[in-house]
C-alpha cells in the first residue's frame, strides 16, 4: 500500500466532514419536504450547476473515460455521446427553461402539467415514469459501486484488510466489499441532509478536484517532456473515417483485442447511430435522475439555463485534464502497470487507479484519492435523492399517505434512501463491469424513454395513454433485449425507439386528446415550439395578443454552437497536456469566437 500517513489524513478529513454536513444540516433539511428535495428552490443557479458537474465528475465514468483515451486517443472525445454528453446543450439552450417553468417537484409531477391530474391514462403515466425513474436511479447506484470497489482495491490491497475482517471474502468480491464500506458513509450524509447536504457537499467535492486535476496533469507534461508516445497512426487527430484506422498490433496487441471486443472498429456507423440516438434523446429532455431534480430546483427558468450552461464549462476542462493527464502518465509506463484481473485477463479500467497509485507524490495522492472518492459520492447522492423524490412524493404521498406530516415525510425519506442503497448494492453484485451496466442503461433503457419523452413537448395531440404505452414498450423491450440479441446495445436502440414510437402512437389515437383546458395552461405556461397549432388557435381565440414560440431556428442555431464549443472545452486540456501548440491555437480562437456569438444570440435573450 502506498498511502502515506498524510494521504491517509487527508481521506478521512473528507468523509469526516460529509458526515458532519449531513448532521449539521439535517435540521435545516427536515423544516420540509421542499426543503429536503429541492433545496426550498432556493439556491442559487451557479451552485446547483456545480454541484450538477461535480455529480457527473463520478469515478465509474471517469475509470471508463480513462480507457477510451488510452485505446482511441482524441478521437474518444466522441464516445460519450453515448449518454449524450451534449444533451446539456438542449437543456441550456431551451428544454431546461420550459422544465422550470412547470414549477414540479420531479419528472412525475411534471406529467400532472401536460396531461392533467384526472384519467385511467394519466394515473398509469406516472407509475410507468417512476417505474423507469427508480430503474436508472438503481443501474446508476450500481455502475457507481462497481467503479468504486475497484478503485479502491488498488490502494487498500485485500492482505492489508484482511486480519481486521472476521470473515471470508473470495477474489471476485474484494471490490464489492469495499464498495458497500464507502456506500454506507455516502448513505449517511445524503439522507441526513437531503438537497443542502448533497450542494456543499459537492462543492467541497468540486475544489477538491480542481486541485487535483491539475496537478496530475502538470505531472504528466512534466514526465512527458523529452520523451516520446509510441501511438499508432491518427491516435492524436479527433478526426475518423468510416473504419477506426487505429492498429495497435507493432505496439500493444492487446489494446486491438479492446477494441474489437468494443464493437467501435467500424467508427462511421457507430459514431452515426450515437448521433442519431443522441439526437431525439436529447429532444427527449432530461431522464427522471438527480439532473432533472438540480433544474427542478432553480430558483426561475431563467436560472435553469444558466445552470446548464454552466455545467459543461465548468466540468469539462477539469475532468479532460485528469482524463489526458493521466492518459499520458499510463502510456509512458504502460509496462509498469498491471491491468490484469486476478483471473489473467485485461481490464483497462484498471488504467486510473494504477497510474495514480505508481506515480502520484505523497499529498497529490491523497487528493487525488479523496477527490474520485468524493467523486462517487456526489453522484451517488444525487442520484439518490432523485430516487427518494419519485418514491416519496410520487408514491407516498400521493396514494399512500396524503395526509403525512413533515416529521413523518423525512422519516420516510430515510427508510426509503436505506431501501434504495440495498438494493442498488445486490444490482452491483449482480454487474459484472462498469462498461457492462453504463451500455445497458444508455444503449438500452434509455433507447426505451425516448420516443414518447419527445412526442410530449411537441405534439399537442399526445396523451397520458399513449405516453404510458410507449414508455412501457420501451422499457419491457430493453430488458428483454439482452435475452435475444448480442452486440453493442447501441445498436438495439433504432429497433427500441421505433417499437416505443409504435406504441406511443397507436397508444394515443385510442384515447381521446387530453382536456383542452390543461393544453392551453401547459402551452401557455411552458410555450414550447412544436405542432401545437390547434392549440395556439385556442388560446388566440380567447387572447389575441398571445405569441408563439417562433424562437426553433435560433434554439438549434444556438445548439449547434453550443456543441461545437462543448468540443472546444474538451478538447482544450488535451492539446495543452500533449503540447499540440498550433491545435491548441485554433481551438482556443475558435472558442472565443463562439463565446461572442453565443453572448448575443443566447446570453442576452434569456427569459423567465
Amino acid at each position: 500500500m502506498k498511502l502515506q500517513l498524510i494521504d491517509i489524513l487527508i481521506l478521512v478529513a473528507y468523509l469526516a466532514t460529509m458526515l458532519f454536513i449531513g448532521f449539521y444540516l439535517r435540521k435545516k433539511a427536515k423544516a420540509n419536504k421542499d426543503s429536503y428535495l429541492m433545496g426550498g428552490k432556493s439556491l442559487p443557479w451557479y451552485m446547483l450547476g456545480l454541484s450538477d458537474a461535480s455529480d457527473m465528475f463520478d469515478i465509474s465514468g471517469t475509470m471508463w473515460m480513462v480507457s477510451l483515451c488510452f485505446v482511441y486517443g482524441l478521437k474518444s472525445i466522441w464516445i460519450p455521446w453515448l449518454w449524450p454528453s451534449f444533451n446539456q446543450v438542449f437543456m441550456m439552450m431551451f428544454l431546461s427553461k420550459w422544465l422550470r417553468r412547470s414549477n414540479a417537484n420531479t419528472g412525475a409531477e411534471w406529467l400532472g402539467t401536460r396531461f392533467g391530474l384526472e384519467g385511467k391514462g394519466v394515473k398509469a403515466s406516472q407509475i410507468i415514469v417512476i417505474a423507469f425513474a427508480l430503474l436508472s436511479c438503481l443501474g446508476f447506484l450500481a455502475y457507481g459501486f462497481v467503479g468504486l470497489g475497484k478503485f479502491v482495491e488498488i490502494f487498500i490491497p485485500w492482505e492489508v484488510v484482511q486480519p481486521y475482517v472476521p470473515f471470508d471474502i473470495s477474489a471476485k468480491y474484494i471490490p464489492h466489499f469495499y464498495g458497500v464500506v464507502f456506500t454506507l458513509i455516502a448513505t449517511c450524509y445524503s439522507v441526513l441532509g437531503g438537497m443542502h447536504s448533497i450542494v456543499l457537499g459537492d462543492v467541497i467535492k468540486y475544489a477538491i478536484m480542481t486541485i487535483a486535476c491539475i496537478a496530475i496533469a502538470i505531472i504528466a507534461m512534466n514526465h512527458l517532456q523529452g520523451q516520446v508516445l509510441h501511438l499508432p497512426a491518427g491516435w492524436d487527430s479527433p478526426l475518423f473515417g468510416w473504419q477506426l484506422g487505429l492498429d495497435w498490433d507493432k505496439i500493444l496487441p492487446e489494446v486491438n483485442a479492446k477494441i474489437q471486443s468494443d464493437g467501435y472498429s467500424v467508427f462511421g456507423l457507430f459514431f452515426s447511430m450515437m448521433l442519431l440516438k443522441g439526437i431525439f434523446a436529447s429532444l427527449a429532455g432530461p431522464a427522471p435522475n438527480y439532473d432533472m431534480q438540480k433544474v427542478l430546483s432553480t430558483r426561475s427558468p431563467k436560472e435553469a439555463s444558466k445552470m446548464t450552461g454552466f455545467v459543461s464549462i465548468i466540468l469539462l476542462p477539469i475532468r479532460y485534464s485528469m482524463i489526458i493527464g493521466l492518459t499520458v502518465l499510463a502510456l509512458l509506463y504502460y509496462n509498469q502497470l498491471n491491468v490484469k484481473t486476478p483471473a489473467g485477463e485485461y481490464d483497462f479500467e484498471l488504467l486510473l487507479p494504477g497510474t495514480i497509485n505508481a506515480f502520484m507524490p505523497v499529498g497529490i495522492l491523497g487528493i487525488v484519492i479523496t477527490g474520485l472518492m468524493g467523486a462517487f459520492m456526489g453522484t451517488f447522492s444525487g442520484t439518490l435523492n432523485a430516487a427518494q423524490a419519485y418514491i416519496v412524493n410520487d408514491i407516498y404521498l400521493k396514494h399512500i399517505n396524503p395526509q403525512a406530516s413533515t416529521k413523518t415525510t423525512i422519516r420516510m425519506n430515510y427508510l426509503v434512501g436505506i431501501v434504495v442503497v440495498i438494493i442498488g448494492i445486490v444490482l452491483g453484485f449482480l454487474a459484472n463491469s462498469v462498461n457492462e451496466i453504463l451500455q445497458w442503461i444508455v444503449g438500452g433503457l434509455y433507447g426505451g424513454y425516448v420516443a414518447a419523452n419527445c412526442l410530449k413537448w411537441y405534439w399537442w395531440r399526445f396523451n397520458a395513454n399513449g405516453f404510458f404505452w410507449g414508455m412501457t414498450a420501451g422499457i419491457v423491450a430493453a430488458l428483454l433485449m439482452p435475452y435475444f440479441t448480442t452486440g453493442l446495445p447501441l445498436f438495439w436502440w433504432p429497433l427500441l425507439f421505433l417499437i416505443s414510437l409504435g406504441a406511443s402512437i397507436a397508444g394515443t389515437l385510442m384515447a381521446p386528446p387530453t382536456d383542452a383546458r390543461v393544453l392551453k395552461k401547459f402551452y401557455t405556461t411552458v410555450r414550447p415550439w412544436g405542432f401545437w397549432k390547434p392549440v395556439l388557435a385556442s388560446v388566440q381565440a380567447e387572447n389575441t395578443d398571445f405569441q408563439p414560440n417562433n424562437n426553433f431556428v435560433k434554439d438549434m442555431f444556438n445548439v449547434v454552437l453550443g456543441i461545437l464549443s462543448q468540443l472546444c472545452l474538451t478538447l482544450l486540456p488535451m492539446y495543452l497536456v500533449l503540447g499540440m501548440t498550433k491545435p491548441l491555437l485554433i481551438d482556443i480562437a475558435l472558442m472565443l469566437v463562439l463565446i461572442v456569438i453565443l453572448k448575443k444570440t443566447w446570453w442576452d435573450k434569456l427569459e423567465d
